[in-house]
């Protein structure tokens, strides 16, 4: 073996893997189909800006001992997420809270507020049998109408009607003037960018970039000990029982002849007209002042094996597929799936370090 591990994705949790383990005295290699470092979270510059490629991404955490260990790569900035949601031309504050509820009925007081949503909501029933239903139930029908029901529908493909209850488990009301999107203790950006930051995890492991999993393991059997593997947990087991499903989304980038686009990092389009969800300013990240922006649309997609998978589909039948697919992955103590794809779970980024320490560690504890 000329490895101890082989980490199949260079992404946020391919790297702190592969850096505990270096740390603590393990050979890594960390291979990636893609041409570059940091999966998701990939940055690159462009105008001279920190260019987020994959969608937005603020780092949050409640708990200190993540936040210390990813400050130890990165110096972080005091970036807050307050997005803003634009409904044909009406512009609202995200999340819903009273500079939401100020604008669109003219109310001052929590109080007044809740009135409003409760004589808003339907009497409440059996179980909700749909989004919509669970929807109406938290938000009443102004906020749902304007604000959630055209997003939803075009990040899902589908008609709130027919999409399940559980998809919004909550939608937070918050009685108070704070446009701060997390309740987080900790948040921001790296300065400079992601990319940076994952660099200075892998460094010390040999990295191998344009490396496809399935045909660098047919040309070099035995190459670790171990394997982390990162990809798609369907699409390690060659989709022997079928694909799980997973929304995709379409990235268009511009660099538009302004300084400045919208004024604000991210704006959600709300309305089920406009044909993307949201438009990313990225100089907004960084507080930046240059005489050039960059901005994203964001299109949702529905996905196909080959396109790249962004959000699992975890209704009740690929919830019944997964569970066949980690039945075989049982199988296999020499494989160790982590991350977003390997474990088909919607992961925010201080849940995938921890994700990622915890496996470590459990290889220690003699876990896996």
């Amino acid at each position: 073996m000329q490895y101890d591990f082989l980490i199949t994705g260079a992404g946020l949790f391919g790297a702190v893997f592969a850096q505990t383990a270096t740390e603590c005295g393990f050979s890594c290699l960390v291979i990636d189909r893609r041409p570059h470092v940091g999966g998701n979270i990939y940055t690159e510059k462009l105008a001279g800006i920190n260019v987020h490629r994959y969608g937005a991404h603020i780092f949050h955490t409640a708990k200190k001992e993540i936040w210390d260990y990813i400050r130890r790569f990165a110096e972080f900035n005091h970036f807050i997420n307050a997005p803003l949601a634009n409904f044909h031309g009406e512009i609202y504050n995200l999340p819903f809270n009273m500079n939401t509820f100020n604008k669109m009925w003219g109310v001052r007081t929590p109080a007044e507020a809740r009135e409003i949503i409760a004589r808003q909501r339907p009497a409440k029933g059996g179980e909700p049998r749909n989004l919509e239903e669970q929807a109406l139930r938290l938000v009443g029908t102004e906020i749902y109408h304007k604000l959630v029901k055209g997003y939803t529908e075009k990040q899902w493909g589908a008609d709130c009607r027919s999409l399940p209850a559980f998809i919004i488990r909550r939608l937070p009301l918050r009685f108070t003037y704070d446009n701060n999107y997390f309740h987080d203790r900790y948040q921001g950006i790296p300065i400079g960018g992601y990319t940076p930051m994952i660099e200075k995890m892998l460094a010390g492991c040999e990295v191998r970039l344009n490396t496809d999993y399935r045909e660098f393991s047919a040309a070099c059997p035995g190459a670790a000990a171990r394997t982390v593997y990162t990809g798609a947990i369907d699409e390690f087991f060659a989709y022997c029982y079928g694909p799980l499903a997973y929304r995709s989304l379409r990235f268009d980038l511009e660099i538009p002849d302004t300084d400045d686009y919208q004024g604000n990092a991210v704006v959600n389009y709300t309305d089920r007209e406009t044909p993307f969800t949201r438009i990313i300013e990225h100089k907004h990240f960084e507080f930046g002042h240059g005489p050039q922006t960059v901005i994203t649309r964001e299109y949702p997609l529905a996905w196909r094996p080959g396109q790249e998978p962004y959000y699992p589909v975890n209704d009740e039948a690929n919830m019944a597929l997964l569970a066949k697919y980690q039945s075989l992955a049982a199988g296999r103590p020499d494989i160790i799936f982590g991350g977003r794809l390997g474990t088909y779970s919607y992961l925010d980024m201080d849940q995938t370090v921890e994700k990622a320490l915890a496996a470590f560690q459990g290889i220690q504890q003699g876990k896996y």
